[in-house]
């Protein structure tokens, strides 16, 4: 495993840090023998002085045994993060570290990036032409950085036979546990995820927690309207209704909401619902069938229909991810 910054980890990364060392890093005898063998590999020149920690870093320091000559030979190389500075500002990552990770992936390891590894992997030409992801907050970065990625922002990870990559934080153990699977089998993957504590599988994608802000618009004559409409939510709704209600024509309300938000009046209705429906999902234990009459979804059936085309997850599953207090 690489370790990107072996000077300063800030606080962030230490969970995805964390992650593989905590599956691979410790034997399992009981549940396959031999197990994996480990080595963290640093940017720097092995046992190096990290010298003082820099502001808003943990001031926890890292001293490795193996440097990034060491991946070259590995079966299987992770990236579990980049410097944040890599990604929002656009600091060059190592040139070392891309050469090294490029000999490693010619050399036949297998390559697996979590959150902003995707990088690293994309900066090395490795991710050209292939499916990856990373964390939703940094997909837009990443596909406009790197446009023969093929960036998904929908999924927890993405398997591509010898390249493999996760989104952020908990996505990485999702990835971490989908090796075990493959290498040593699901009964092995499904009791170290008992050991954890952890599903040993999500169901669902990234969708189900991005937030969705409201959009943006300049047409402040539509508020009115939309207030209202948010209101009345649980009712049977028409673009008609809204147009009456916003005293303008059908075809005029459907050209100025379209152009102030990007989707149709209706689609519009249907996110709003969807929204509703989370929010309820979310604070409430209400039945899935008083939710959808509600957020003005119908039937049960109708609501998991509509949730799970827009969210990726039923409401059922949606629910179990954000548990009432």
């Amino acid at each position: 495993m690489v370790v990107t910054e072996e000077m300063h980890v800030p606080s962030w990364d230490l969970y995805e840090l964390s992650i593989p060392c905590t599956v691979f890093g410790k034997p399992q005898p009981d549940l396959a023998e031999p197990w994996y063998d480990l080595r963290l590999c640093g940017t720097g020149e092995p046992g190096q002085d990290p010298g003082t920690p820099a502001n808003g870093t943990t001031g926890l320091s890292l001293h490795t045994r193996y440097g990034l000559t060491d991946l070259v030979g590995a079966d299987t190389v992770i990236v579990p993060s980049v410097p944040d500075a890599c990604v929002d500002e656009g600091r060059p990552l190592p040139p070392e570290l891309i050469t090294a990770l490029r000999r490693a992936y010619d050399s036949g390891a297998r390559m697996v990036s979590l959150c902003t590894g995707a990088f690293a992997l994309a900066e090395a030409g490795i991710l050209d032409g292939r499916r990856a992801t990373a964390h939703w907050l940094h997909t837009a970065q990443l596909a406009a950085r790197y446009s023969k990625v093929e960036v998904d922002d929908s999924v927890l990870y993405v398997d591509d036979g010898d390249v493999l990559s996760s989104a952020g934080l908990t996505a990485g153990l999702d990835l971490c546990l989908h090796l075990v699977r493959r290498d040593l089998g699901a009964h092995v993957a499904n009791q170290l995820a008992r050991r954890m504590v952890v599903p040993a599988h999500r169901p669902g994608g990234q969708a189900q927690f991005i937030d969705q802000p409201m959009p943006a618009t300049d047409d402040r004559g539509l508020t009115p309207v939309l207030d209202w409409a948010r209101e009345r939510l649980d009712e049977p709704l028409t673009v008609e209704d809204l147009a009456r209600q916003a005293a303008m024509s059908p075809r005029t309300l459907y050209r100025r909401l379209q152009a102030a938000t990007g989707v149709t009046p209706l689609q519009w209705l249907l996110n709003q619902r969807i929204r509703r429906a989370q929010s309820l999902l979310e604070s409430t234990d209400l039945p899935v069938s008083r939710i959808g009459e509600l957020s003005g979804l119908g039937t049960a059936n109708n609501l998991r229909h509509h949730f799970l085309k827009q969210v990726g997850v039923s409401p059922s599953d949606y629910r179990r991810a954000f548990p009432l207090a």
